[in-house]
């Protein structure tokens, strides 16, 4: 009897294990050989990471990290300090890509075995090699919480975006609360739809008057800024948004632009300026750890072009509140969004026209960056891919392996979303019983440039369509034949003719796209993806209710060394390059030989034009470039000495280009110049609407009033009036000791003097600038007479350093001084010189006043010039950006909170091209 039943468990476990076999899916080897090892395919070194901050203080440092050779040392210190796990200097910490990668790949792969994705073991070993091909070579990569938890934790959190519901009960708004602050905890972000909530000009069931969204706002508001997000000290990540026809909705509009109001009055009343600064201004205002976004139909915005009327309706009963003009509401909004950048739009009849699961519920909100839009209460994990490196060799896009790269990603991202944990448990059912996912790409801005395709052209929107729709056609295939193998997502009978009819649609739009406009292997091969995405998934149903979406790719694309993020074009020609052992190198971006290439100039018109940008910083006026083919080189920003740059349409007519073949929408923020009008922003917002995007925000350049140092009233005022006057002024002897230093800012040479009292401490200032006009010259002569004034009649050194350090404006750049490697002005270099001279050093010893004869002034035994990070800041109308540092137009960046240095915006939230940080979700 024994015997029998053993025998019957070994029949049956046989059966089972052919079932499972046949169940699972083949993975062809397209990028590795079997029994190699890709890591062994690539070259490696050992490098120190090394992050280092405002004066150059080391945040973060590891040595001997290995890494692959071909990888930045940016990618090299955003890798190490932000993905390897493991206590700093303990045994157990990672110090190599390889075990970074091994952990991760490796654990998909184990689960991918245990949940019988694989038909061989065979194939399960082809997927892990495959994979880890992707990521060792910086063509992929998955979203930073995969990064962060998987091979960390059991059942690891591995999403970036959610979608919280939230309804008109206490006890779902206090759920809210808690929720979005578990969310924040762990570093990730979250949208929600508020206008369930009833309005503030409604009663409560017992009477009472309700105090309507708006209020709970401010509350959420402060727990996302007192958390934090992922426990560290940068901005949750966080959207709030409200139907247009809610009664509260012109209080929510202005909401956010009525705090800007009241930081700029604490500002003047000489608060400090600076974000993330406790007690300043915009620490002290509602609003600001959040993306604000109005819902609107279709009908609004016809209300709006027709200057019709337009109903509130109560939450309660469904019944008009008030009646408003449509068009009044939308001059609040462009006002609002003119004042502080928010609120942005999104087009909830073009959203739901595309979702694929209405008949499971509606689409109400988005995540924090707009780019994910799905059921409520539901999470996405995000991958890219870096279009830059399916381009081949003749100049073209490789169809085949981009589309091998799409699968495996596709099939990596299922097998996360039933292995990972989720901060509900309504989250967690929908995220199992849909199984949506959030593939995208980076560098599309440097793959056109180099194909010679201006951005803002007919050409290069037919090209990153084409792209889109290849990649989106392909992910719903290879979700179509995982559904085969595994069944389609559970929602799926339900929604299936909706489903189907979205599949058509984006398949209908593929026909749009311009052929003359567009290399024909890749248009048919799009054609090709979306036929077989409809005929497998007429059969089999698909896995994943959607597939793609357009991120920001923040820290992931540092990690891949992208020259551009999500689908931004190009920041700028001229970029910074952290060198491995220190300093920084100008260098022309890389993708503008490439493009001159693909334009047909020769090796020497190439290389007269490469050194023309190096000087100038510009295209403009280099010899042998025809004028034909400037707005190939167009950019974000303009150059330093240049006049052009993409007009704000040109983004918005991109994304309207890409957006019929996403399933999700796309994170970008539209910059316009500080001179664009609320006409211009409604003017953004129609068009936006009316080329079928799903969102669109906007941001006017020096909108905010933040500034890098503000020195208090209090501080100015600390010599009262009777104590001034009652000084007098100490002349310096009619001999006197004095130090002459030669100084250089971003070329514009000069020489300061500086007169001394017997005591050694200063007391007259001459400033000299070589080959500048009379104008700055006399400028300068007049600002250091009142320095030494000011001297004379005792106003301490410190006071004049902490007020003058740190100014901006230009001449601003490198200098040649170890000690103050990059001035953000003249005044800036004069007093951080002065205080390094004159001033108590940190360990409280003085400063020589003087040299020792014949020593040059901060000389090093090296002779070495090391810049250290972070990158050349320039004036207050600009900042970095880029991989490597690029000089752009960005005001008011907000510093970064982990290092100090400059952040640049990205997508609707900002990041750090010096340690990788973002303030976004993704």
């Amino acid at each position: 009897m024994m015997e029998r039943e053993v025998t019957g468990q070994k029949a049956r476990a046989a059966k089972a294990s052919k079932k499972l076999a046949k169940k699972g899916l083949a993975v062809e080897r397209y990028f590795t050989t079997r029994g190699v090892d890709p890591a062994d395919e690539v070259a490696w070194e050992t490098r120190t990471a090394q992050i280092t901050g405002e004066g150059g203080a080391v945040i973060f440092e590891q040595k001997d990290v290995e890494v692959p050779k071909s990888w930045s040392l940016l990618a090299t210190n955003v890798v190490a300090s932000k993905y390897f796990r493991g206590s700093l200097g303990s045994p157990t910490r990672e110090r190599s890509v390889r075990q970074l990668v091994s952990r991760v790949v490796k654990t998909i792969a184990l689960w991918g075995r245990k949940d019988g994705y694989f038909g061989t073991e065979e194939d399960a070993h082809a997927f892990e090699a495959e994979l880890a091909h992707l990521v060792y070579r910086q063509k992929m990569s998955f979203n930073s919480p995969v990064w962060f938890n998987v091979g960390v934790e059991e059942h690891p959190q591995c999403s970036a975006c959610f979608i919280n519901a939230v309804g008109d009960s206490m006890d779902s708004i206090l759920k809210l609360a808690h929720t979005e602050g578990m969310l924040f905890k762990y570093g990730s972000g979250a949208g929600s739809n508020l206008s369930k909530i009833r309005s503030s000009k409604e009663r409560l069931s017992g009477g009472g008057e309700a105090s309507g969204p708006v209020s709970f706002m401010r509350g959420f508001d402060a727990f996302a800024g007192v958390i934090k997000s992922g426990g560290k000290t940068r901005r949750a990540a966080k959207m709030v948004i409200l139907d247009a026809d809610h009664p509260d909705v012109v209080e929510f509009v202005s909401c956010k632009a009525d705090e800007e109001k009241k930081a700029w009055a604490l500002i003047e009343a000489g608060y400090d300026g600076g974000f993330n600064v406790k007690g300043g201004a915009y620490d002290s205002v509602f609003f600001q750890n959040a993306n604000h976004s109005i819902r609107v139909t279709d009908a609004f915005m016809r209300a709006v072009l027709e200057d019709r009327e337009w109903q509130l309706t109560a939450r309660t009963d469904g019944k008009a509140l008030e009646t408003i003009r449509a068009r009044e509401l939308m001059k609040r909004i462009t006002e609002a969004a003119w004042t502080c950048g928010d609120p942005g739009m999104q087009f909830d009849t073009t959203i739901n026209a595309w979702h694929t699961c209405p008949s499971s519920d509606r689409i109400n909100a988005s995540n924090p960056c707009s780019e994910y839009m799905f059921l409520d209460d539901s999470a996405c994990n995000l991958a890219s891919l870096n279009l830059m490196h399916f381009r081949s060799i003749d100049g073209g896009f490789d169809i085949d392996s981009f589309r091998h790269a799409v699968d495996l990603t596709v099939l990596a991202q299922e097998i996360l979303v039933s292995n990972a944990k989720y901060p509900t448990q309504a989250i967690g059912k929908n995220s199992e019983d849909y199984r949506p996912l959030g593939l995208g790409y980076a560098n599309l801005g440097a793959l056109l440039m180099a194909s010679g395709l201006p951005y803002d052209s007919d050409g290069g929107r037919a090209a990153a369509a084409a792209i889109t729709a290849l990649m989106t056609g392909e992910a719903y295939a290879m979700s179509a034949r995982i559904a085969e193998r595994m069944g389609p997502f559970a929602g799926y009978e339900r929604n299936r003719d909706p489903f189907l009819g979205v599949i058509r649609k984006h398949a209908q739009h593929v026909e749009r796209i311009d052929p003359t406009l567009v290399e024909a292997d890749l248009l048919s091969a799009a054609r090709d993806a979306w036929g077989e995405a409809l005929h497998q998934g007429s059969e089999t149903g698909y896995r994943n209710a959607q597939v793609t979406v357009l991120a920001p790719t923040g820290t992931i694309g540092f990690m891949m060394d992208c020259d551009t993020t999500g689908i931004e074009p190009d920041i700028a020609l001229v970029k910074y390059k952290k060198l491995v052992g220190g300093g920084v190198l100008k260098i022309v971006n890389n993708t503008v030989p490439l493009a001159l290439q693909k334009l047909g100039y020769s090796a020497d018109a190439i290389t007269t034009a490469l050194q023309f940008i190096d000087e100038m910083e510009t295209i403009e006026g280099a010899p042998a470039v025809k004028a034909e083919h400037l707005p190939v080189f167009d950019c974000a920003f303009k150059a330093r000495n240049g006049t052009r740059s993409i007009h704000y349409m040109g983004h918005i007519r991109m994304m309207g280009a890409v957006q019929p073949f996403l399933s999700g929408a796309i994170s970008k923020t539209v910059n316009m110049p500080t001179s664009a009008t609320a006409e211009d922003i409604e003017t953004a917002y129609v068009e936006s609407w009316k080329l079928g995007l799903k969102a669109v925000a906007i941001y006017r350049d020096g909108c905010k009033r933040s500034q890098p140092l503000n020195t208090s009233k209090e501080e100015e005022a600390k010599l009262d009036p009777e104590t001034e006057a009652r000084l007098a002024r100490r002349r310096l002897p009619d001999e006197r000791r004095s130090i002459t230093h030669k100084f250089s800012i971003g070329g514009h040479e000069g020489y300061m003097t500086v007169g001394m009292y017997d005591d050694g401490t200063p007391g007259e200032l001459f400033v000299t600038m070589a080959k500048e006009g009379s104008v700055v010259s006399g400028l300068m002569d007049s600002f250091a007479t009142s320095v030494s004034m000011a001297l004379q009649y005792g106003v301490p050194l410190k006071i004049l350093c902490d007020k003058f350090s740190h100014t901006r404006y230009e001449p601003s750049g490198f200098t040649g001084n170890p000690d103050i490697p990059i001035a953000k002005s003249i005044t800036d270099y004069i007093f951080r010189w002065l205080s390094l001279k004159f001033l108590p050093s940190e360990d409280g010893t003085k400063q020589p006043a003087l040299l020792n004869p014949g020593e040059a002034p901060n000389q090093r035994a090296t002779g070495q010039v090391v810049l250290p990070l972070p990158l050349p800041e320039k004036s207050s109308s600009s900042t970095s950006n880029g991989v490597n540092g690029t000089h752009v137009t960005d005001s008011d960046a907000p510093p970064c909170p982990t290092c100090g240095s400059i952040t640049v915006r990205n997508g609707a939230c900002y990041k750090c091209v010096n340690c990788g940080s973002t303030t976004g979700c993704s």
